[in-house]
């Protein structure tokens, strides 16, 4: 950005120019990303003589929710705030000198490609020259030819003209070819330059238009700030957790990709990380009364399922959705009871609907407890499994980018889902091949007694774990028996050896045997489940 002097031609207005008008160009200075949507600031420095006077910005991208505009400041008093978003002013063409400097190696790099291919075109012509005369040499040969020709010698210029057209074409493909090779490093000169100039070209979109009063009883100098909220920008947290078994400790390195599609290039931005989601609701449900009667039969009409919609739903939302490791620059976490927001130390470049930036945010460390998590009904072998409770006080954010590693080897990528501060969490680290899982079930159904009164159905399962691996393993153990909520419906059942715990994080009828696995040990676990219910009903 820069400042405009007064003594400056005013060209981005229709206007004639007048003392009170200042034209200011903008860009954004920093910005507030969320999950979805941002909000940007752009930081204008201005100075002014005494008086009243206007600021005027012609620059605001076209998409600017200009009904959304906040203005500030600094250094003299603030008056009116007018927006336009048809009929702007036209902005000046003037072009940055990191763009020229671009445009000027492209073209430098597109003369110098096309007159390296214009002088191996022309040893090419060389090599077709030579064909023809082979050619030439070829209809000669088969020509019938007059009496008494001396066919010796004949043949002999044929021969020799032929091997000397042959060798001229060889050598000139051979030079052809070569003087191409060597325009690879030009060709891939020209290629980054044509990118590193699409990264810098400014979009040439409608703009919209911003003129700001104020005014000073002596000559100022300050910023004038223009904020706004928009929805083509975010973040995404990205989670590198490496899990040390020998250590008994999970390390959660945390990032962002940040990306944004406003329609112009971020430059030096300062960027803050915010976990807050305006995008979501930001206000309660309302419970609405529940009115019943009743009617004669015929007269019944179906109730609506739906409560009438809240003023809070109808406008939530806020905007529109459609070795040593060697040092890092990491942005800072500031936590309260509501939200996280991670500063970040060093300004950052992003372009516009093409860069996906990767910032690091810090590593967070935690003692886990490790052991294998077996599931047969599902699942053939266990997987290794860590526990641990989140007490950095900050949340960590739910996301699709998370990498698992353990012991320093990738074992693959899983969505994370949101685990609060303080909060307790089991997360999966790959399979323990070698400890091998089976589950076999006996079933039976049928009728109980001489006269009917009851049907029946039981099922005895044998689970049994493995151990194949040279370690001793810790494993918990899940699987499930049948649970009724209707009376007439019974169900009992047994275990050998009993579980550790019963309905197992509030799901009713999951069961957890907890036991040590020595190498080349086998432990069996033994369920029998019995349900009863009357005559003429159906088990689903």
């Amino acid at each position: 950005m820069r400042r405009l002097a007064l003594a400056l031609p005013f060209v981005l207005i229709p206007a004639p120019l007048v003392a009170e008008d200042f034209p200011l160009t903008s860009a954004v200075s920093a910005v507030t990303l969320y999950p979805q949507g941002a909000t940007v600031t752009r930081a204008v420095p201005y100075d002014i003589p005494a008086g009243r006077h206007r600021l005027i910005l012609t620059d605001l991208p076209a998409s600017t929710p200009l009904h959304a505009v906040r203005v500030g400041v600094t250094g003299a008093t603030l008056g009116g705030v007018t927006t336009r978003a048809d009929f702007v002013p036209p902005r000046s063409a003037e072009k940055g000198a990191a763009l020229a400097a671009a445009e000027a190696e492209v073209t430098r790099l597109e003369d110098a490609l096309r007159s390296a291919e214009a002088d191996i075109a022309a040893i090419r012509l060389e090599a077709e020259a030579a064909h023809a005369r082979i050619a030439f040499f070829e209809r000669l040969g088969a020509t019938e030819l007059p009496p008494g020709t001396d066919i010796a010698a004949l043949a002999g210029t044929i021969g020799a003209g032929t091997l000397e057209a042959l060798r001229a074409a060889h050598a000139a493909e051979q030079r052809a070819d070569t003087a191409d090779r060597g325009l690879k490093d030009l060709r891939e000169a020209l290629t980054r330059a044509r990118q590193a100039l699409a990264a810098l070209v400014p979009e040439d979109e409608v703009r919209a238009f911003l003129a700001v009063d104020l005014w000073s009883d002596v000559p100022a100098s300050g910023d004038l700030s223009v904020s706004y909220t928009i929805a083509e920008a975010g973040w995404m947290p990205v989670y590198d957790l490496r899990l040390d078994r020998a250590a008994g400790r999970l390390e959660i390195e945390r990032g962002a990709f940040v990306t944004q599609d406003t329609g112009e290039n971020w430059a030096g931005v300062a960027v803050t990380l915010s976990s807050v989601r305006p995008s979501e609701r930001t206000a309660p449900g309302e419970v609405w009364p529940d009115l019943r009667r009743i009617v004669d039969p015929g007269q019944v009409m179906p109730r609506s399922g739906a409560a009438p919609m809240a003023e809070a739903d109808m406008a939530r939302g806020g905007f529109e959705l459609a070795a040593a490791p060697a040092p890092k620059v990491e942005a800072v976490a500031q936590a309260d009871a509501l939200a996280v927001n991670y500063a970040y130390p060093d300004p950052v470049d992003i372009a516009a609907g093409a860069d996906r930036v990767r910032l690091a945010l810090g590593a967070l460390t935690a003692p886990a407890e490790i052991f294998v998590r077996a599931v047969p009904l599902w699942d053939s072998n266990g997987f290794v499994a860590a526990s641990f409770t989140n007490e950095s006080g900050e949340v960590i954010l739910p996301t699709g980018e998370a990498m698992f590693h353990l012991d320093g080897r990738f074992v693959g990528r899983q969505d994370l889902a949101l685990i609060p501060a303080g909060g307790e969490a089991e997360l999966a680290f790959g399979p323990v091949e070698g400890l091998r899982l089976s589950r076999v079930v006996t079933r039976s159904e049928g009728d109980r007694g001489v006269i009917r009164k009851a049907n029946e159905w039981a099922e005895t399962v044998r689970i049994r774990a493995e151990n194949l691996t040279a370690e001793p393993w810790s494993v918990r153990l899940t699987d499930r028996v049948p649970y009724s909520e209707q009376e007439d419906l019974k169900i009992t059942w047994t275990a050998d050896p009993p579980p550790a715990g019963t309905d197992l994080d509030d799901r009713r009828g999951v069961l957890e045997w907890h036991f040590d696995l020595a190498p080349g040990a086998v432990q069996e676990v033994g369920v029998t489940q019995r349900m009863t219910w009357p005559e003429g009903k159906v088990l689903q």
